[in-house]
């Protein structure tokens, strides 16, 4: 850095650029996890005021738990779509609470795993999640939602068709901070489009603004967990099914949570791996998507757009990152913002999402190209052919019913999976000691 005008990288503590500049970068991350973690509670029915609140305290309680030292934002995790989707398949306000019950217990899962890294290191553990596992379930998790994201462009194609174009030529061509947020600006320009063009759009728009305050509490007690728990009037059938669906899809998201921190750690030049280490992160991680769900807010996932922040800027400071999410819960407590997002058109969602889903699959893939999978292994082919038949299959009939249970496509595809890589012979696979690209896991966009 040459003077405190010109940024001339790597900055690993940002006051030295002064607060103006401080507070520009930390914007900049805001809006870089903007688009995405917004959609999806559009795409789930969870509010919006609440998910930006949890988002930001979520990624406040990473900083702590990490000794404030890895730059990275907690925003919404897709992966967990399908599980709120299972539960409340038109976003029902009494049955996503359920959800996040499921989604809180997803923390337990994420403390066993860091308590294995601390323990065993990570080799040992990373046996277990093998690309061959992992890659095709995050392929089955964008094709699962690809049927909603039609459903949706076809309440008015001309609309997202907009969105697509926009996210596109802005990824593909964009420069700067355009190229790091085009599903923000698919998302700005297909609504503004649609306002124009849709009567009827403008018409819910200007409704929901309209009769929204100003300011409020992002917090609805009876969409929280506590309050479902203190109602007296849980069922215990529904709770069974919504844990057993959900938390296995955690498998997905822990791996992930990996492939994010090696990016991280590459971008800034920093082992975090090793100093706070991945047991710290991982724990970090798990507990911000607990508090999120228990309050009615979706999971939270180490964001791949800040990370592209990053690499633009070359502003390492975490300090930048706990900024955004200052920013975020200062933006949670204004409901017109809120209403503004809640009345988005159907089709502005669909255009994104169509492309959103679909890179999803297409990074399930790179997932296995990368690391170079051996697809003349017999053993190979039957755990990814199962994987993906299992997910997808069961998806489109519905659900397998265990007694009282029902569980997902992808519920069951995973454990699946889990299985046959620990039980059939020839592994071909280890970790550590075979190529793996930096974001092979990494299935955000």
């Amino acid at each position: 850095m040459k003077n405190n005008n010109t940024i001339d990288g790597p900055v690993y503590d940002a006051r030295v650029l002064g607060t103006p500049k401080m507070l520009v970068l930390g914007l900049q991350h805001m809006f870089a996890m903007f688009g995405a973690t917004v959609l999806v509670p559009a795409l789930t029915g969870l509010d919006v005021a609440t998910t930006l609140l949890f988002a930001g305290l979520g990624t406040l309680l990473f900083h702590l738990i990490t000794k404030k030292k890895v730059p990275a934002f907690l925003g919404s995790s897709f992966a967990f779509i399908p599980g709120y989707a299972a539960i409340a398949p038109h976003g029902e306000a009494d049955l996503l609470v359920y959800a996040c019950c499921g989604v809180a217990c997803v923390g337990i899962m994420y403390a066993i795993l860091s308590a294995l890294f601390k323990t065993y290191g990570i080799k040992k553990v990373m046996r277990f999640f093998p690309p061959i596992v992992t890659g095709p379930i995050i392929i089955a998790i964008g094709l699962n939602l690809s049927s909603s994201a039609i459903s949706n462009c076809s309440t008015n194609w001309l609309i997202a068709i907009v969105a697509i174009v926009v996210v596109i030529g802005a990824n593909m061509y964009g420069k700067g901070m355009v190229k790091i947020v085009p599903i923000l600006l698919g998302v700005v320009v297909s609504y503004i489009f649609a306002v124009i063009v849709d009567p009827a759009a403008r018409a819910n728009v200007a409704s929901a603004v309209a009769s929204a305050k100003w300011f409020g509490l992002p917090i609805y007690w009876d969409r929280t967990v506590f309050g479902l728990l203190g109602s007296g009037k849980v069922d215990g059938a529904l709770l069974t099914s919504a844990l057993l669906t959900i938390v296995p899809l955690s498998l997905a998201t822990m791996v992930e949570h990996i492939g994010d921190i090696c990016a991280i750690s590459s971008t800034c030049e920093q082992n975090y791996l090793v100093d706070p280490g991945l047991h710290r992160t991982l724990l970090g991680d798990g507990l911000a998507t607990s508090l999120a769900a228990l309050f009615g807010a979706p999971a939270n996932t180490t964001y791949g757009e800040n990370t592209g922040v990053l690499a633009l800027s070359k502003v390492y400071d975490p300090r930048v990152i706990r900024l955004a999410a200052v920013f975020a819960i200062i933006f949670s407590f204004c409901p017109k913002f809120a209403a503004l997002v809640s009345a988005m058109p159907g089709a502005t969602i669909g255009g994104v999402s169509l492309i959103l889903y679909g890179m999803i699959s297409a990074v399930g893939v790179r997932n296995v190209v990368e690391n170079k999978v051996d697809f003349t292994n017999t053993r190979n082919v039957i755990i990814a052919a199962l994987i993906l038949v299992l997910a997808i299959g069961i998806n489109y009939a519905g659900s397998i019913q265990i007694g009282i249970v029902s569980l997902s496509g992808l519920a069951v595809a995973s454990i699946v999976g889990i299985l046959l890589n620990a039980i059939l012979p020839g592994k071909d696979y280890e970790f550590g000691v075979d190529a793996q690209g930096d974001t092979a896991v990494n299935f955000k966009v």
